[in-house]
């Protein structure tokens, strides 16, 4: 018989599994375990106390596996739910008797049989605890956890206070569930109900240690194979850096999904689990969930500050999108991380993820400093084919409307960023949005200074062209390009109606200045006086003239291009509507005053009708004046 006040912390058993996790490292001085709990004195009589000590010793030694071969190979919870409740009951009653007797008789023999049962039943237990956790991994891993509403946890649950009343659970009990939750959950359900049961009978019985030593290497290990499973591991700087780009990308996405999975399922069923086994100690599901988690979460919110520490020479290789998208993870999941590691043991997770969202902020401003860089330096002196749109027009602007699909984020990321400086750049260009209170936001001013940058750029891109009248048209053209995609991206919110407004009446200067240096000659080719009085020779004359200036002008404008259905017909119309009535009325009074057979068609070589097909034929691309290419031709008749 063990002295009084032992206890045996080694279960003999044949498993070496268990008997690596019954072995109890020393206890860390930062972790406090509770202090037993101080049971009521009740007033026991000798008869009473040798009930309650008889009635212990027959079910205790019933299921000490180092004298049943019965009880070695069978676990008390899986075999009666019933009996292992009874269990609990007798060290329940037991460990009250044990607190009347040291207060009435410390010498008392009965004390020292009491005390060699409770270490019996205690090792009972945490054999009982091991084998739960272990044999339900399946059953108790987080997803499944996370997802069971707390109703049918605590439906099936039962707690030590419940034992005194006979309220634990049951194998009648456990049927409840079948009509409401999965066999899955109802399995899981039970299985943290019997875990906090064991859990609250061994803390209270001064036994805390040896349980949670068991609970933290077990599901630690759950953590970690979620971790790994979801491509989560430790990488250096300099592993990154030998990444490939596709590689890398991959990696990143698979990082997504991590913080995703593990917030709503991992960490979040951890929790829950943590919470319910060790309900009646605080202290205990802190250093539990701390255990298990803290080394996993620090690995994932640590990755995006590791990706950024790469070098400025590699840093080509990331992709701004993806850095948007790692902090919309975190900062979208915050209120999870906060909640979920709110214990001050966590604060490193909290604050590595912190550090993280401060690190890819930094990266996101130098990329978005780098891509106006980009723009301002770009030397090359190609212009579009017919005034069309530049090439770099089009990657700004697509890469401008991405951009704004993050505009959630890219407030808090440049709102302590200085405004960009005027610089040398015109002051008529500058033309921000402004709020109501005329402040306007910082992400807005960012946004209108790299299209002011643009569109200065664009300006000396237009001086390459020979003629003057296709770098207006370049410049109508890419300006329209810009507000189309301004009102099809959140650049509209950003930028506002108004600076829609100013630049849609600029594209229209553009587009008058342009249709006078292209057409001024066509137009002045006409008298003012379209039906005065002419002798034929100053008809000839008219006509010729005009023959002469609507070729010319056709052949240089038949390769320009306007890419705006809108703005391509309005400026058809406006050419139409001042050439071809004009040309109408003059054509219809003096056509015949050139004189008749082959004179009329030798000087008028156009009828209002060919004009009018012919413009209708322009801003397509390279047309000729024989109609070709009359399948594009829209009515422009006026």
């Amino acid at each position: 018989m063990p002295k009084k006040g032992m206890r045996s912390l080694c279960f003999h058993s044949k498993s070496p599994s268990f008997a690596a996790y019954s072995s109890s490292p020393s206890r860390p001085s930062s972790v406090s375990f509770p202090t037993p709990r101080r049971v009521p004195v009740t007033n026991f009589t000798d008869a009473m106390i040798e009930d309650i000590i008889g009635n212990a010793a027959v079910l205790v030694m019933k299921w000490n596996p180092e004298t049943s071969t019965y009880a070695k190979v069978t676990s008390l919870f899986y075999e009666s739910k019933r009996e292992a409740q009874q269990f609990i009951r007798c060290v329940t009653e037991l460990q009250k008797a044990m607190h009347f007797l040291v207060s009435e008789d410390p010498t008392s023999e009965k004390i020292v049989h009491a005390q060699s049962l409770m270490e019996i039943a205690m090792k009972r237990l945490q054999k009982e605890f091991y084998q739960i956790l272990s044999m339900n991994r399946a059953h108790l891993d987080p997803e499944s956890v996370s997802t069971r509403s707390r109703s049918s946890v605590t439906s099936a649950r039962s707690s030590t206070s419940d034992y005194d009343d006979g309220g634990a659970t049951t194998d009648d009990d456990v049927r409840f569930a079948g009509e409401s939750i999965s066999e899955v959950e109802q399995v899981s359900s039970v299985a943290m109900a019997d875990l906090k049961s064991i859990a609250e009978c061994m803390i209270s019985s001064g036994y805390a240690k040896e349980c949670v030593h068991i609970y933290k290497i077990i599901r630690k290990s759950i953590i970690d194979e979620g971790m790994y499973k979801l491509g989560v591991e430790r990488l250096s700087s300099s592993q990154i850096h030998k990444m490939d780009k596709e590689v890398l990308d991959l990696r990143i996405r698979s990082w997504l999904n991590a913080v995703k999975m593990s917030i709503s399922t991992l960490f979040k069923g951890e929790q829950i689990l943590c919470d319910h086994v060790f309900a009646s100690s605080a202290s205990i599901r802190e250093s539990c969930f701390t255990h298990i988690s803290r080394e996993a979460a620090t690995l994932l919110f640590g990755f995006p500050q590791v990706l950024v520490a790469k070098s400025k020479k590699s840093s080509s290789s990331l992709d701004v999108f993806r850095l948007l998208d790692m902090y919309t993870s975190i900062s979208e999941a915050w209120p999870e991380i906060d909640s979920i590691f709110s214990f001050e043991s966590t604060a490193a997770v909290r604050s590595q993820a912190l550090n993280s969202l401060i690190k890819l902020s930094e990266s996101v401003r130098s990329m978005l400093s780098d891509f106006e860089s980009t723009i301002q330096k770009d030397s090359s002196k190609s212009v579009a084919h017919g005034g069309g749109v530049h090439d770099l027009t089009l990657r700004v602007m697509n890469y401008l409307s991405l951009l704004t699909d993050y505009s959630n984020v890219l407030v808090d990321i440049v709102t302590d960023w200085p405004p960009p400086a005027k610089s040398s750049l015109p002051e008529s260009y500058f033309d921000s949005p402004h709020s109501e209170d005329g402040q306007a936001p910082v992400i807005s001013l960012r946004m209108a200074w790299l299209l002011l940058v643009l569109l200065c750029k664009l300006d000396d891109k237009a001086k390459h062209y020979k003629d003057v009248s296709l770098s207006y048209l370049f410049l109508a053209n890419n300006l329209q390009y810009m507000i189309s995609k301004v009102r099809t991206s959140n650049l509209q919110y950003l930028l506002g109606e108004d600076w829609i407004s100013k630049h849609e009446t600029k594209v229209r200067q553009f587009a008058e200045n342009y249709e006078g240096l292209a057409w001024g000659k066509v137009f002045a080719s006409l008298p003012e006086n379209l039906t005065a009085e002419i002798s034929p020779e100053e008809a000839r004359l008219i006509f010729r003239n005009f023959n002469f200036s609507f070729e010319e002008a056709h052949r240089k404008q038949r390769t320009s291009v306007v890419l705006d259905g809108k703005l391509r017909e309005e400026m058809q119309v406006s050419i139409a509507k001042k050439l071809v009535s004009a040309y109408r009325e003059f054509y219809d009074a003096h056509r015949l005053t050139v004189g008749g057979g082959r004179n009329v068609a030798l000087y008028v070589r156009f009828a209002p009708e060919d004009v009018e097909n012919h413009l209708s034929d322009l801003f397509f691309g390279a047309m000729d004046l024989d109609g070709s290419s009359s399948h594009r031709r829209s009515s422009l008749r006026l």
